[in-house]
């Protein structure tokens, strides 16, 4: 697994979101985005990640940065959760978890004391140039937002 660092270029996709409406990357530029891939929607730590973002969307796009979810879910699943928890940024759909392995966000990683393969909790802040800014691996579901927050000075 290659991870991304700060200055590198972000991987360009196009994935569908909750909707089934094609989002890409390269259409963003210009304004900052902030991807994090989760394991899996409507799960108790994933619910509790997406619902920080929720929670702190405001002073994010107030520092002019976009917020996306990605997980290999489904788009109705998806479009449940947005639902369900009145999420207010897009959800996308990777389920050949191919963005997931550009990211660096798909791996070997340590569940319950055994090694597997799987998502890598990760967020991303890509500027508006379309580089990384902040590459951060193994975040934790439970206050990793408010790190995020503070990184870009989104008080």
């Amino acid at each position: 697994m290659s991870r991304l660092e700060p200055g590198s270029f972000a991987p360009d996709f196009t994935l569908p979101d909750q909707d089934g409406h094609d989002v890409a990357l390269s259409t963003l530029r210009g304004g900052g985005v902030i991807l994090f891939f989760y394991p899996a929607a409507m799960t108790p730590g994933c619910t509790t990640e997406a619902c920080d973002f929720r929670d702190s969307v405001v002073p994010l796009q107030t520092a002019g940065y976009t917020v996306f979810g990605v997980s290999r879910d489904a788009p109705a699943t998806l479009r449940e959760f947005r639902e369900r928890d009145a999420l207010p940024y897009a959800l996308l759909s990777d389920p050949d978890h191919s963005v997931h392995q550009a990211y660096g966000a798909w791996g070997e990683k340590m569940n319950y004391g055994k090694v597997v393969e799987g998502v890598i909790r990760s967020t991303f802040v890509i500027g508006g140039d379309g580089r990384i800014e902040h590459a951060l691996y193994n975040v934790k579901a439970t206050g990793h937002v408010a790190r995020v927050r503070s990184l870009l000075g989104a008080a």
